[in-house]
């Protein structure tokens, strides 16, 4: 074990920052979505290529989802979600490392 000591943040108190009382800002979406975990299919190339994905949470309008690596997805796909019966046209409103958020068209 080392003897240097990590600076402590002084503004926990306990578990919680001491400006946690300010309140988050506000959601940016016009509608709120709902928690899901399904399979999404994304496809794109004229089918030519396919990608798989969890969603993680989604609504009438888009939807959320996670991948191992999205370098491959481009801005405009189709999408097929488990216990759905149809595939739609999506386009990609953000994206991180690992998660896109979609729109559906």
């Amino acid at each position: 074990m080392s003897d240097v000591k990590r600076p402590v943040d002084e503004r926990r108190v306990g578990e919680k920052l001491a400006d946690a009382d300010r309140p988050f800002p506000s959601e940016r979406r016009a509608a709120g979505r709902e928690g899901a975990t399904r399979h999404a299919r994304l496809f794109w190339n004229h089918g030519g290529c396919m990608l798989l994905g969890v969603v993680l949470d989604q609504n009438a309008h888009g939807a959320r989802i996670r991948f191992g690596d999205i370098c491959a997805v481009p801005d405009a796909f189709y999408i097929e979600i488990e216990g759905s019966d149809r595939v739609r046209p999506a386009v990609i409103r953000w994206r991180s490392l690992t998660e896109i958020g979609v729109a559906f068209e």
